[in-house]
This record gives structure tokens, C-alpha cells and sequence, in this order.
């Protein structure tokens, strides 16, 4: 019998953040001024490897990255955050990145460059890595390369969660088809569940997406916390509170780490909802795609707020 030694595998992107505070948002012909700069890891697939480390899984993600400097910053970070990097393939082109732009009051631009990324092909994906895996996370993929990936999970006895993005969720609900006879969890916000559905009503687009295979369907709102739709049964459950977010750019893997870890760990669905929304939280009252807290960091968390 095959030892499950990995809580998840994540397949996608990895990126570079190039992160930008500014006092505002600069409109055509004009200028704003800098008022720091970062850089580090980024790309969903890295976000939600890292997230379930630092919640005190184990992880591994499958990607591909170019020979070159931010290929190196990339894998550098990943191996000081405890993530398994044998899946990673290296390719000549460029690694990819996002220059992201974050106003004082947390609110975010994003322009991203695939790259590498892009170039991870249905050969490259490990099948030794997924094989050990107990969940899959498969992130912003070409959707050759994740229904190759979401297949070996299911052979494997593995449970299969997809978030699309924003870019491919644009080729909507369709062109998903084949791929979402073998995921088990949906997770979209609200616009990524419109462009898939052309549905207004995310209600109603997580039951036409539910009605594609997945048994779990989740909608992440911001602020207003996530609507969950799981085998016909409904879960509202609102967002904490926070006194200011810093940067809310991966806030939707922070949640995503927190969920899939949670189910992986053997929590029933409300709970792991309620603690994927904590971990969100506080990752977005920090700076960086991938600034999630500890385990004990969100149980304290959700014990204060919640007593």
C-alpha cells in the first residue's frame, strides 16, 4: 500500500512578486509615489505550497521555472519554507512574474508574466510526487497539464481541489469539462465563477459548476467571507474582521492552504471553512503573497474572536 507522506501537492505557477507601495493609484499621465519595494515568491501554486508548510503540513508543488535569477530567488525561498522542490522542471525560458502595485489601503493592481510557467507539459508532472500525495491543489494550469495531474490524483486515492484564476476562468464553464469529472473542490470568487458560467448569481453558478462533478463548490467574497455549496447543502460563512488590511494580494490561496490542509487533517466542512477564513485573515494584515501565519497563530485567532 502506497504511504502518504505529503498532506498536499500543489501543480501550477510559480512566480516572482515584485511588490510596490505607493500612496495611490497613478492614473494616465500621472505619477505616484514609491514608498517601499519587495520581492519574493509568488504564483498560487507557490502561495498554497508555502501556506500549508507554515500551518505545519507538508507540501510539494510541480512547476516549472526558468535558468535564470528569479528562478534561483524562487527555489531558495521554497526550500527555507520546508516545500519538497523535486517536482520542479526547469525550462529556458524566462521565470515568470507579477509586478504588483498596492495602494495605502491595501487595495492591489497585478500585471503578470507567465513565462516558464506556462511550458510545465503533462510529461513533466511527477507521478511519484502526486502518488505520496493526499491532496492536490491545482492552480491557474493549462488545463492539458491539470487534467493529467487531477487523473494521477484520482488513481492515487488523492483529494483533488482547482482554482482556475482569473485568466482561465475566462474560457469558461465548457472548456473545463474533462477536467472537472476528476476534481472533487471548486474555488473561484465571485468574478471567476461569472466568467465560468455566465451567471450573475454566484449561488446559482456554484450549482450549475456542482453540477459538472465537483461535490464541493466554494465562492470567496473579500470582505463579505465565503459561500460554500457542498453536496447540495449551503454554508455561508462571514469573513473576520480585521482593524486594516496591508496587502491583500494571495489572500484566496491563504484561504485555499487553510481549507484543503483542514479537510486533510479531518475536519468536517464548517470548520474548515471557518479556519481557511482565519488564516486569510491574518495573512492579509501582512505584506507578501505568501505571509501565513502558524497553526497556533490561527487557533488563537479564531478562540479570541470567537469567545
Amino acid at each position: 500500500m502506497n504511504e502518504k507522506t505529503c498532506d498536499v501537492v500543489t501543480v501550477g505557477h510559480i512566480l516572482v512578486d515584485i511588490r510596490f507601495i505607493v500612496n495611490r493609484f497613478a492614473g494616465p499621465d500621472e505619477e505616484a509615489s514609491i514608498l517601499s519595494q519587495t520581492r519574493g515568491t509568488g504564483g498560487s501554486a507557490a502561495n498554497v505550497a508555502i501556506g500549508v508548510s507554515r500551518l505545519g503540513g507538508r507540501s510539494a508543488v510541480i512547476a516549472k521555472i526558468g535558468l535564470d535569477s528569479f528562478g534561483r530567488i524562487a527555489i531558495e525561498e521554497l526550500m527555507k519554507e520546508n516545500v519538497d522542490v523535486s517536482g520542479i522542471r526547469v525550462s529556458f525560458k524566462d521565470t515568470g512574474f507579477s509586478v504588483v502595485i498596492i495602494d495605502n489601503e491595501g487595495n492591489i493592481a497585478m500585471y503578470g508574466f507567465k513565462g516558464a510557467g506556462e511550458e510545465l507539459e503533462p510529461d513533466d508532472i511527477d507521478a511519484n510526487i502526486i502518488k505520496k500525495a493526499k491532496a492536490l491543489h491545482i492552480a491557474s494550469l493549462r488545463v492539458d497539464s491539470s487534467i493529467r495531474a487531477a487523473t494521477l490524483a484520482k488513481q492515487y486515492g488523492a483529494i483533488v481541489s482547482w482554482d482556475p484564476g482569473r485568466r482561465m476562468s475566462q474560457k469558461g464553464l465548457d472548456y473545463f469539462k474533462e477536467l472537472l469529472k476528476h476534481v472533487d473542490i471548486v474555488l473561484v470568487n465571485r468574478k471567476e465563477a461569472k466568467y465560468l458560467t455566465g451567471l450573475e448569481d454566484y449561488r446559482e453558478a456554484a450549482k450549475l459548476i456542482a453540477s459538472t462533478g465537483p461535490r464541493i463548490v466554494i465562492v470567496k467574497r473579500g470582505g463579505e467571507g465565503v459561500y460554500a455549496l457542498v453536496e447540495g447543502v449551503e454554508y455561508d460563512i462571514p469573513a473576520f474582521k480585521v482593524d486594516k488590511p496591508v496587502d491583500t494580494t494571495g489572500a484566496g490561496d491563504a484561504f485555499a492552504a487553510g481549507f484543503i490542509l483542514g479537510l486533510v487533517r479531518g475536519y468536517d466542512t464548517r470548520k474548515a471553512l471557518v479556519y481557511g477564513n482565519a488564516v486569510a485573515a491574518l495573512k492579509i494584515q501582512r505584506l507578501g503573497s505568501h505571509n501565513v501565519p502558524s497553526h497556533e497563530e490561527v487557533v488563537r485567532f479564531i478562540w479570541e474572536k470567537l469567545s
